[in-house]
């Protein structure tokens, strides 16, 4: 059975093309953290409702960013190859922006570990927005979920990274 990683840089594929979990157990434990974003798009209308508090289902960006928080601790149930990261920290927060219209999310991860926490950051971000849909929905059908992305990481062999660099 061979664990052996490519030599094109694709982690989670071993040398026969195999979907395999990457052993982290003899990297170096470090702090690691990692930023991400996303957007949610809608009607001028639908984000009235959400800011002046008219919508059925109560307040969509407090159960959203509780529902971000929930899905980067749980994002090793959802993404098969991530490793279970336990005591990782997601802080999740979202804000109305008249100017998409719609609503921007950012999660931020941390953990003291061996391996990245850029899944968790990124499934947080994602989760929340879809939380956001799932909750206004009924008055607009129309939103698109836009932009989700890493914008940072730090810690690890690889270092730091930004999308701004």
């Amino acid at each position: 059975m061979s664990d052996e990683p490519r030599d094109d840089g694709l982690t989670h594929l071993d040398a026969e093309g195999r979907a395999r979990m990457v052993d982290v157990s003899g990297k170096a434990e470090t702090r690691r953290i990692a930023v991400a974003e996303g957007a949610i798009v809608m009607e001028p209308a639908t984000l009235r409702r959400i800011v002046e508090g008219r919508t059925e289902k109560g307040d969509p960006l407090g159960v959203a960013e509780i529902a971000g928080v929930l899905a980067g601790k749980k994002t090793s149930e959802l993404i098969p190859l991530c490793h279970a990261l336990p005591g990782a920290s997601v802080v999740v927060r979202l804000e109305a922006d008249t100017g998409l219209p719609g609503v921007r999310a950012r999660a931020e991860a941390t953990y003291h570990g061996r391996t990245g926490v850029e899944m968790e950051a990124l499934t947080a971000v994602s989760v929340a927005l879809l939380t956001v849909y799932d909750m206004v929905k009924a008055v607009d059908r129309g939103m698109r979920v836009e932009g989700v992305r890493l914008v940072s990481k730090t810690g690890g062999a690889s270092g730091s990274w930004s999308a701004e660099e």
